[in-house]
């Protein structure tokens, strides 16, 4: 039995007639006021597939399932949430749940459905599973798999229907293994990192205030850079210096070494450049507090600036993260 499918709302029902209890979720022999019925509401873009691992608490289930349910609430999606168990002798096989719901968009008329299915399955019926995946998909939508709290790279490369057919795999380094995002994949360009999306706002500050220097300024001479982050943020930190360092190599030769260290404090991301002269640069962001400060010196003058400090929402992040 898994905790976390027991976890997630809606309505049990047989495996094989999971397509036919959609259908009936949604039919309304009445309408609306307006003579439309509620399946006018359902024009759904997308399906995603939310995979969680074995990792994967209940809490952190039903956190994950509100992360989707408010992205498709933006973008009408089908959703199909896997929940894999051990299993064992007193396994049930696999299980499915339907679950929907409509909202008022700017007005009235403006109402639109979001539409789930949950199979929890053993890893024995591991062999079934993307066959009735894919029963479960609308066949002339675009597919995006989002993968949480895996256990091994390994063992989820063997998903290979979900890793091939998806348009965008993402994975969240925060709950992944560490080779996670290095691992071959059989499509390497279409893992996309929800850290690296989470940290749009961070980016976008960064790149604002350090436009105002000259590439030759900022890379020049440059000896070192380092990213320090608290116990909370490994992730972004690595997924931050990668950017940096992706940034910084546009600029041509350089010596500079990359680092991370993970001695800052538990709310706190900081950035560091250090040169060959007496130039530097200095951010540090404290999201307990929403507050961010920068601090360089690399033309000449000392320049500070205070600013804010945030990570984007986990349903924009989804959003982020697969459509840019």
């Amino acid at each position: 039995m898994s905790p976390v499918f027991e976890a997630l709302p809606g309505i049990e029902v047989p495996v094989g007639s999971v397509s036919h209890r959609l259908a009936e979720l949604w039919h309304d022999p009445h309408g609306d006021q307006d003579g439309k019925s509620v399946e006018d509401a359902i024009a759904m873009q997308v399906n995603l597939v939310l995979h969680l691992g074995l990792k994967t608490t209940p809490e952190d289930g039903v956190a994950q399932f509100t992360a989707a349910k408010d992205f498709a609430k933006r973008h009408p999606s089908r959703v199909v949430i896997l929940c894999p168990h051990e299993g064992g002798a007193n396994g049930t096989g696999m299980r499915a749940k339907v679950y929907g719901e409509c909202h008022l968009g700017k007005s009235k008329g403006d109402k639109r459905c979001v539409e789930f299915v949950i199979l929890g399955y053993p890893l024995e019926y591991r062999q079934y599973l993307e066959n009735q995946v894919s029963v479960c998909l609308s066949s002339d939508l675009p597919l995006y798999y989002w993968a949480h709290a895996f256990s091994a790279s390994a063992r989820l490369a063997d998903y290979k229907y979900l890793l091939t057919e998806a348009r965008r795999v993402l994975i969240d380094s925060a709950r992944a293994p560490k080779d996670a995002l290095e691992y071959p994949w059989p499509k390497p360009a279409a893992v996309h990192a929800l850290a690296h999306a989470r940290l749009l706002p961070i980016r976008q500050s960064l790149g604002q205030f350090l436009s105002r220097y000259s590439m030759a300024s900022i890379c020049g001479g440059l000896r070192s850079v380092v990213v320090t982050h608290g116990a909370g943020y490994p992730a972004e930190a690595g997924v931050l210096l990668r950017w940096l360092r992706f940034r910084i190599d546009r600029c041509g030769t350089h010596q500079a070494s990359f680092n991370v260290n993970g001695g800052g404090a538990d709310s706190e991301l900081a950035i560091e450049f250090t040169y060959d002269d007496n130039r530097y640069f200095r951010w540090r962001a404290n999201f307990e507090s929403g507050t961010a400060h920068f601090d360089a010196s690399l033309e000449g003058a000392a320049s500070r600036l205070d600013g804010r400090a945030s990570l984007l929402q986990p349903a924009m992040a989804l959003s982020e993260a697969l459509f840019y």
